[in-house]
């Protein structure tokens, strides 16, 4: 179902995939958008086991292409030097594909953003989150994106480094 990685022996395992969408604080999510074109829009999200969750409006462009395909992928570039002398990259990134859900419930919906609260502004006491998603919840569009397949890559400059 999945393309296996042309070069294999630049393939992240299981375990630093999920290193690298820890690390990271923004990723792009790819959505099929209007007219069959290709949607990317950047996102600050958090992962929690095997899903990963993101916030948005109640409306928008991201949110019609997801209630029309819920089938996405999202990348988290990890690392991106330029190395000129060696005219490369040194890179680690990780994509993670599977369906994006609306969460409808208010206790999923709650958890979900407080995770991502706890993630962003980890300083904040509970009750300073609680005051911050309070102000916001009527206009919160959470969803929950499930991983059904995880692949990541380094690129051979970090492999030299290792």
């Amino acid at each position: 179902m999945f393309r296996e990685m042309r070069r294999k022996q630049q393939a992240l395992d299981a375990p630093e995939c999920e290193a690298v969408l820890d690390r990271g604080a923004t990723g792009v999510l790819a959505v099929l958008g209007d007219d069959g074109y290709p949607y990317a829009v950047p996102l600050n999200y958090v992962r929690v086991g095997g899903k990963l969750y993101f916030h948005c409006a109640k409306s928008g462009h991201k949110l019609d292409a997801i209630r029309r395909e819920p089938k996405v992928s999202f990348c988290v570039i990890d690392c991106d030097e330029v190395v000129p002398a060696e005219y490369t990259t040194a890179y680690r990134s990780a994509i993670a594909f599977g369906r994006v859900r609306e969460l409808e419930d208010g206790e999923s919906k709650r958890r979900a953003v407080e995770a991502l609260a706890r993630k962003y502004v980890p300083d904040d006491t509970p009750q300073q989150r609680a005051d911050a998603i309070e102000g916001s919840w009527n206009a919160l569009c959470m969803l929950e994106m499930t991983i059904e397949h995880l692949t990541g890559k380094v690129g051979t400059e970090l492999l030299k480094r290792r």
